[in-house]
């Protein structure tokens, strides 16, 4: 039999790509700003060629970028396969802003090409290179679908493009050749193969487990109270807040950067982590938002859906998602930045000792395994009910500078999809001593998504100054 080559989607995957519809958009993003001189000719245009040359010369280590979707017949499971008529010019973009392009422009354009789905008929990822922004610089608007990548994976195409050292050598590109697709009655072999297996590795799992009885019997305890409090948490409402509205499709993106060794003195003063003096300020920037719209956020129930990468280091650069979904309450309702730091600080402790890891992982193998629609119910039911308020998601990027063709990388903000009654999601990324917040927001439902910005920047330096006097 010649051979064919396809990737199977997990029930995480599938969920992502399913849970998309006409007004929510399921794809990560980020927008990067780099100096722009290296990157312009002797007659100052941008060298858009040489910039897709990087591009190809990365796809090798992030092979998902070449591939698109396709369905096992009669399951209607969704399964990768390499794009037969790939072309890199759909995909890498080239625009320029009104000149001089200020920041609030680029912004705009960025809600604008991030509220755009992407095509399901191609790989499903865009990267938009944007001139003509004030200061000499240029951007690099990406999006990638979820279903494809998680907030790890997803920056392994940008990374293959980027060096530690400014050399501008263009690195030659290898010859791609698509391999086959495989046929429809092997698609519908294989797919039953794969659901017949997890009853029978049970089996197994089960016999080899009677030789050590009581370390099976706490795994399975475990796995029982994560489950049993994945659901209980996880089907309880949290209070509607207009940061809860019915989304529609236009998105507005904003930013925020702040000194990550002023983050690292806080965490150090007051204990904890860095994602503690994240959700601390982001609790009070999201508190003090709402009490200047009038709104009571004393005894509020406001959830945060937590996104936690169990990506082992043999599996970076491997593509999917490896992500468990945590939940936390925060203490929007606290003014006292220290008290809501301590709080925060106990949620988070009592998180990392929770079982909800466990069941959820569970939970996704046997969605898996059985019946991916599984998964995606409970996801639904989750959002129907309200079961979190916002996502923050934080994601940990070189403490180093890194260059395109010579170019440095001064900022990045990345980009958190939204659910289907979620105003605003909160991603971040850390490079080269910066802490740098991207916000995606609902255009009607956070017209003043900029208020937002600035109130993290004050709670942030609120919680700095009562962490330098402790």
């Amino acid at each position: 039999m010649a051979y064919q080559h396809y990737d199977r989607l997990t029930a995480l995957d599938a969920m992502f790509l399913d849970l998309e519809e006409s007004h929510v958009h399921m794809h990560v993003g980020a927008v990067a700003l780099f100096d722009a001189a290296p990157l312009l000719n002797a007659d100052g245009e941008l060298e858009i060629d040489r910039i897709r040359g990087v591009v190809e010369a990365a796809l090798p280590n992030s092979p998902r970028f070449r591939q698109k979707l396709s369905w096992v017949p009669l399951f209607g499971h969704p399964v990768w396969v390499d794009d037969q008529r790939f072309n890199l010019s759909f995909h890498v973009r080239h625009t320029s802003l009104p000149r001089p392009g200020d920041i609030r422009l680029l912004k705009r354009l960025a809600g604008r090409i991030l509220s755009q789905k992407l095509d399901r008929g191609k790989p499903l990822w865009e990267m938009w290179v944007i001139e003509g922004i004030e200061e000499n610089r240029v951007a690099i608007i990406a999006k990638a679908h979820h279903c494809m990548v998680d907030g790890i994976s997803g920056l392994d195409l940008l990374a293959g493009m980027l060096r530690a050292d400014p050399d501008p050598t263009l690195e030659p590109a290898s010859t791609w050749y698509p391999r086959p697709s495989p046929s429809r009655r092997r698609l519908i072999g294989k797919e039953l193969l794969h659901r017949t297996s997890w009853p029978l590795s049970t089996i197994r799992s089960a016999g080899s487990a009677l030789g050590r009885p009581r370390e099976v019997l706490g795994d399975l305890e475990e796995i029982a109270r994560g489950l049993g409090e994945v659901l209980t948490t996880g089907l309880r409402p949290t209070t509607s807040t207009p940061l809860n509205p019915d989304i529609g499709p236009h998105r507005r993106f904003d930013w925020a950067g702040i000194d990550l060794e002023a983050v690292k003195e806080v965490k150090t003063k007051l204990g904890g982590t860095v994602n503690d003096v994240v959700l601390a300020t982001a609790s009070g920037a999201i508190g003090r938002f709402l009490r200047q719209r009038g709104i009571e956020v004393d005894g509020a129930v406001f959830r945060a859906q937590i996104p936690m990468s169990i990506r082992t280091r043999a599996e970076g650069g491997s593509a999917g998602n490896r992500v468990v979904m945590l939940l936390a309450n925060l203490p929007i309702d606290e003014p006292n930045p220290r008290k809501r730091f301590d709080r925060v600080l106990e949620t988070t402790t009592r998180l990392k000792q929770s079982p909800q890891r466990a069941g959820v992982e569970f939970f996704e193998s046997m969605s898996d395994s059985t019946l991916s629609s599984l998964f995606l119910y409970f996801a639904r039911i989750a959002t129907w009910q309200r079961s979190f308020n916002v996502v923050i998601t934080n994601v940990p990027g070189p403490q180093f500078p890194v260059y395109l063709l010579g170019a440095r990388m001064q900022e990045i903000y990345p980009l958190v999809p939204l659910a289907a009654n979620q105003g605003l999601g909160i991603a971040l990324f850390s490079y080269d001593g910066g802490l740098y917040w991207g916000l995606n927001a609902d255009w009607e439902a956070l017209p003043d998504i900029h208020t937002m910005v600035k109130g993290l920047h004050e709670e942030f330096e609120s919680l700095h100054k009562t962490a330098l006097k402790s």
